[in-house]
């Protein structure tokens, strides 16, 4: 009986060797291992092999933006767009590709079409921020508190996203809720400079009225 099940179990392990050894890599495992080259290298060889592969395109986008890789990454998501023009994923990756790349009116459009496509999508924290950034680059700082208070309301415990309100709130002159939004950042985070320091620049301010 020992025989048997000793055979029986050498035989399953050598499946499963077989198996792990055959088994085609995932670009996505890569990419959510940091690995975002080989991410990047897997979906190449997939596009290479079927161009209609939305979810390689979708992958190989989060991979080159993380590599700051913009340019490409714009280029494989427009293609991904070609492939399914609603895809709020794709339409996530090309706001955000704009954003960095400096096309404000671009960037703003699309987390539009973003937040009327998917109200809650998974990336619906990171849109109002980038939208509360791109209000603060056109200095409608009105615009980046909503923008930015509502990131906050999905990621409560982003120290950075606190530090960034009260920023905008600072350079919208409401220096009281500016001071509450870098105390929540430094309650998060009591090493964050920014909220160090935008706390010390509104004390001189108000010490010098």
């Amino acid at each position: 009986m020992k025989k048997i099940l000793i055979t029986v179990c050498i035989f399953l392990a050598g499946i499963f060797c077989v198996n792990a050894q055959t088994r085609p890599p995932d670009a996505l495992i890569e990419y959510r291992a940091g690995n975002y080259e080989r991410s990047v290298q897997i979906c190449l060889d997939e596009i290479a092999e079927n161009p209609n592969n939305l979810e390689s395109h979708v992958v190989i986008c989060w991979s080159l933006l993380r590599l700051s890789r913009y340019e490409e990454a714009l280029r494989y998501a427009r293609a991904g767009r070609a492939l399914h023009r609603f895809d709020v994923r794709v339409t996530h990756i090309l706001g955000e590709v704009n954003y960095y790349l400096g096309r404000n009116e671009e960037a703003m459009q699309l987390f539009q079409d973003y937040i009327n496509a998917a109200p809650e999508g998974v990336r619906i924290d990171l849109v109002y921020y980038l939208m509360g950034e791109v209000f603060i680059r056109q200095g409608k700082f009105r615009h980046a508190d909503i923008a930015l208070s509502t990131a906050i309301h999905y990621v409560p415990g982003n120290a950075a996203w606190w530090a960034r309100l009260g920023f905008t709130r600072e350079s919208a002159g409401e220096l009281s809720s500016a001071i509450q939004a870098y105390e929540r950042a430094l309650a998060l985070n009591s090493q964050l400079t920014d909220a160090q320091r935008g706390i010390e620049r509104i004390r001189r301010t108000m010490g010098s009225q």
